[in-house]
């Protein structure tokens, strides 16, 4: 399978990095993100959680070095030629392995920047990594230097983008469909994510979230799964995903009657989103944004039930997380760009009456405003 981007583009991608080193006066690039090596090479794997680092230079040279598994994922999923494997033993240090190929490019004495923020870089590795490398080269953390690059969006990319919201709308078709009074939570899964494997798509980078009665107050996915009651409620939240690309959409579902409180629930959630919403446009802060997504609910009365953050940047991404940096939080200073993909999240939990309501869609920044990528809407779901 050839990388799925134009080899231009890869190139483009590349040299873009090569020269970010350069402004920050370095010669290269310790690459411990999954999803950095995916967006500059198509390497794509789930051995991350083992020792492997993709080497970048301020010259634009570039090699790999990972476990014997992944050398043939390397070659079938990237451009990547130069690929050598460290062995698995009993005390081997990768590192040496790495520090030895690095040396083979001339890097000794040299300064380079590290992707230590990174679930490929565990603190033992790290403290290996800078063991094996003290004396030798100097290491900078520059953990979000691809990451800059990443956010917005190459029309190629926002390709998968929408193949990946349409996934994720026929996901929730699927799961309107499917959910009921009675009806068991993992049917509901299964339909929603066949709906996105039918359609060509992928894992998303974490779990569907589903919860029903006091489970959906939670926005993490736990393990457990129960018949949704004649009066009760059901939170999802989940992704399409499409070549590794992430379209999010966030719901609460109800059976039996809706409450008042649900009710004016569901009614500040819709005006905080179309409040933030609004607030998206090239040069505004995130922090802004954030800050119309407070505004509205605290003067709804929700203070003590809203969350402190609305949404984040999405993209390819990878397990753990489908989110993305950056993230709409209090004083965010990320100044938004045109085509960047965030998804606006509206979420509200209120633990003293066990009520809950939540709205969220993914959308697509443009010169004068957004794109709303889904073509659901956010009226009231009654099942």
């Amino acid at each position: 399978m050839p990388v799925h981007f134009e080899q231009s583009e890869m190139i483009a991608r590349r040299a873009a990095a090569a020269r970010k080193l350069k402004e920050e006066g370095l010669d290269g690039l310790l690459i411990f993100k999954q999803e950095s090596m995916y967006y500059l090479t198509g390497y794509d794997t789930f051995g991350f959680c083992f020792f492997q680092c993709l080497y970048l230079g301020a010259d634009g040279r570039y090699f790999l070095l990972t476990r014997a598994p992944d050398l043939r994922q390397a070659r079938y999923t990237s451009d990547i030629k130069d690929i050598r494997i460290w062995m698995d033993g009993d005390g081997v240090n990768p590192a040496r392995d790495l520090k030895a190929v690095l040396d083979e490019y001339g890097l000794n004495g040299k300064i380079l920047g590290c992707e230590y923020n990174a679930y490929g870089l565990s603190a033992a590795y790290g403290k290996m990594l800078e063991s094996e490398l003290e004396g030798f080269c100097l290491l900078r953390d520059q953990s979000i230097l691809v990451s800059s690059l990443r956010v917005v969006k190459s029309k190629a990319e926002i390709i998968c983008v929408r193949h990946a919201a349409k996934l994720a709308d026929d996901a929730m078709d699927a799961a309107m469909e499917t959910a009921g009074p009675g009806v068991f939570e993992g049917d509901i899964l299964a339909a929603m994510q066949g709906a996105v494997f039918r359609g060509g798509g992928d894992y998303p980078g974490n779990e569907f979230i589903i919860g029903s009665g006091a489970g959906a107050l939670l926005c993490r996915y736990f393990t457990g799964r129960r018949n949704l009651g004649s009066q009760d409620q059901l939170t999802l939240e989940y992704a399409g995903a499409y070549r590794r690309y992430h379209a999010c959409l966030m719901q609460t579902f109800l059976t039996g009657r809706p409450s008042r409180e649900h009710l004016g629930m569901h009614a500040a959630c819709s005006d905080a989103l179309e409040a933030c919403l609004d607030a998206i446009r090239p040069g505004e802060t995130m922090g802004a944004v954030f800050s119309e997504h407070a505004r509205v609910l605290d003067e709804a009365g929700y203070r003590e039930h809203r969350l402190n953050a609305c949404g984040y940047s999405l993209g390819a991404m990878y397990t753990p997380m489908w989110m993305d940096f950056p993230m709409f939080h209090a004083g965010n200073p990320y100044r938004i760009e045109v085509n960047n993909i965030f998804f606006v999240h509206i979420i509200l939990m209120n633990s003293d009456t066990g009520n809950s309501m939540t709205l969220g869609l993914t959308v697509r920044v443009t010169a004068d405003g957004v794109e709303r990528l889904s073509r659901q809407p956010t009226d009231l779901v009654m099942v």
